[in-house]
Parts: C-alpha cells; sequence; structure tokens
C-alpha cells in the first residue's frame, strides 16, 4: 500500500462534508478532475472503495464514513502540532479563525477587528460568520480556532469564557412609542416578528415569550435583524433584537425602542475553543479584547436608547454606565 498523506486526507474531508466534487473541489482550490484523482489514488493505495459515485450524486461507504470521522481526528491533532508551534514562540501571530454567530458578528466585529489588529498586528484574521450550530461544527472539527456564541454551548470538548451579558430590546412602530411597554405575556397576543429557523436568538425570544407552542402562522420571520426592524417601521408587528444591535438598526427605522420589564430577559455572549487547544492561553487574551469590544457597542446601545427622540424608552438599566 502507497504512503497515505496528509493532502489525501483533506481532500476526503472536503468531499465528505461538502458532499459533491465540484464544491469539494473548490473548498480545496483545485480542479474537480484533480479531486477525483486524488481520491481515486486514494481508493487504490488503500484497495477498497470510499465513495459511491453516480450521475448526480455521491456518497460515502460505510467504510467511507469511518475513514472520514478518523481522518478528520488525525487533521485537528495535526493542525493542533502546529498551535503548539505557535504558542512557543511569543506573541500571536498567524492566521487566527474566529467563527460569530450572525446577532453579533455586525454590532462586535468592527471594534473587535480594530482591536486586534492595533494589539496583534502579526495575525492575520478570518472571522467567519455563521449559524450557531455551523460554528460549533467547525470548531469541534478543526476548522475554527474560536467562536463568539451565546452560551451555553453545551458541547463538553469545548472550554466556555462569558464576556458580557445583553438584554433583549422591544421595537415597535415610532407610533406607539408613548405606550405603556408590553410585558412579555402581553408579547403573546401581538404579532411578533422574528428571526428565520435555525438562529439562536429566534429560539431564545420564544423562550422569553413562551412562545413555543404557538402555531407558525401566528409568526411572522425574517433573514436578518435588519430586515426585522425595517418590517416593524413599516407598521408590521413588533420584535425582540438584541441590546447590541440597538445604535445600529435602528438609525434608518421608523421605530421606537424600549426596555422590557424586571426581570428583563438577557443572553450570556461568550467565546469557546477546543480544550485540547494549545493556543488557550492566547485565546483567553484575545477573549478579553472581545469583551471589551462588546461592553463599548452596548455602551453605545445604552446611549441610543436614552437619547433618540421618541424611544419610549424605560428608566436606565441599574447597571448601565457604562454598559
Amino acid at each position: 500500500m502507497a504512503a497515505l498523506s496528509i493532502r489525501h486526507l483533506r481532500y476526503f474531508d472536503a468531499l465528505a462534508r461538502q458532499g459533491h466534487f465540484g464544491r469539494a473541489a473548490e473548498h480545496c482550490a483545485i480542479s474537480q478532475p484533480a479531486l477525483s484523482l486524488q481520491i481515486k489514488d486514494l481508493e487504490d493505495s488503500l484497495g477498497v472503495t470510499l465513495v459511491e459515485r453516480s450521475a448526480k450524486q455521491i456518497r460515502l461507504t460505510a467504510l467511507g464514513e469511518e475513514f472520514a470521522l478518523r481522518g478528520r481526528d488525525i487533521l485537528r491533532a495535526i493542525d493542533e502540532l502546529a498551535d503548539l508551534a505557535r504558542a512557543s514562540r511569543g506573541p500571536l501571530a498567524g492566521r487566527l479563525r474566529i467563527g460569530v454567530i450572525p446577532t453579533v458578528a455586525p454590532y462586535l466585529l468592527p471594534r473587535f477587528i480594530k482591536a486586534l489588529v492595533g494589539r496583534y498586528p502579526d495575525v492575520e484574521l478570518s472571522p467567519r460568520e455563521a449559524l450557531t450550530r455551523l460554528l460549533i461544527e467547525d470548531l469541534v472539527g478543526g476548522r475554527l480556532d474560536a467562536a463568539i456564541v451565546a452560551l451555553p454551548a453545551s458541547e463538553p470538548s469545548l472550554a466556555e469564557t462569558p464576556l458580557f451579558e445583553e438584554e433583549f430590546v422591544l421595537v415597535r412602530s415610532r407610533d406607539e412609542a408613548a405606550r405603556p411597554v408590553p410585558s412579555t405575556t402581553m408579547l403573546r397576543e401581538m404579532r411578533l416578528l422574528l428571526l428565520e429557523e435555525g438562529h439562536c436568538f429566534r429560539e431564545q425570544a420564544l423562550e422569553v415569550c413562551d412562545l413555543s407552542p404557538l402555531a407558525p402562522r401566528a409568526l411572522m420571520e425574517g433573514s436578518s435583524l435588519s430586515t426585522l426592524v425595517q418590517m416593524v417601521g413599516a407598521g408590521i408587528g413588533v420584535t425582540l433584537i438584541p441590546e447590541m444591535a440597538v445604535a445600529v438598526e435602528i438609525r434608518s427605522a421608523a421605530v421606537s425602542v424600549a426596555r422590557l420589564e424586571a426581570p428583563r430577559p438577557s443572553r450570556t455572549i461568550g467565546m469557546v475553543w477546543r480544550k485540547t487547544n494549545p493556543l488557550a492561553a492566547q485565546l483567553a487574551e484575545i477573549a478579553a479584547m472581545v469583551r471589551e469590544a462588546g461592553l463599548a457597542a452596548m455602551h453605545d446601545a445604552a446611549r441610543a436608547l436614552e437619547t433618540r427622540p421618541g424611544t419610549g424608552s424605560e428608566a436606565p438599566r441599574p447597571d448601565a454606565a457604562p454598559l
């Protein structure tokens, strides 16, 4: 049997994840014929069939599934050896792959990136915005170094570092600014706009309002927080957004914003990474920078809540100053 190479493992891992030769080839930055040749070479060297091929799709054999799982463990260990060498060289440098959930990324990344570049000029940041489930999969699989998500991540192989708390804020039409702020119980009777399925913030909002059993037709969905806020401005309904998003999202919408009644619903934003990652000490330093950027963003949100005309905002948070 010919020697099994790391390149073979990476190409096969890409094919197993993508389920398509064309997409896997694009992911690996090689041509599709070249990838097909590498996979065939891998199978020939092992003397087995790992992939069932048809005109429209590919499917891993039972052996192929097991081979993919074990291959990922090997690739992750190889990547961690490289990280071990990086950690021993002193200040953080090289490529840093960080994932961020969509309800945090637009409001946190600009501040964080600016601070990171200033402190670690030799770091090449590679951010990825995706849903929590996908970020955790990539983190466990070694394709990300860390991720910024709502805690808990509930993955035993990951270390979790809480960074800050942020409240859920009510967004209503500007015409409703003078009305009393509804309770979470009253929100059940209103037309509530939510993010599409898959977003953790959607599930958190449903939990806040105890709406899980509600028929789907009673809810309206949007693909982003910006879409939801603009829909509210058009008079379609009300929505909840995370506190950090306020300063950005209310600038160009005819909406009012208010804090909910106590006990105010909130979520914990944190950073997670593999417990086995040799860069854990450096990632802890990065987490502190993320925390600073998040608190600054929420300080801006608090100011927007207090100063925007017609927001109908309630009294400032007891701990606001700055958030």
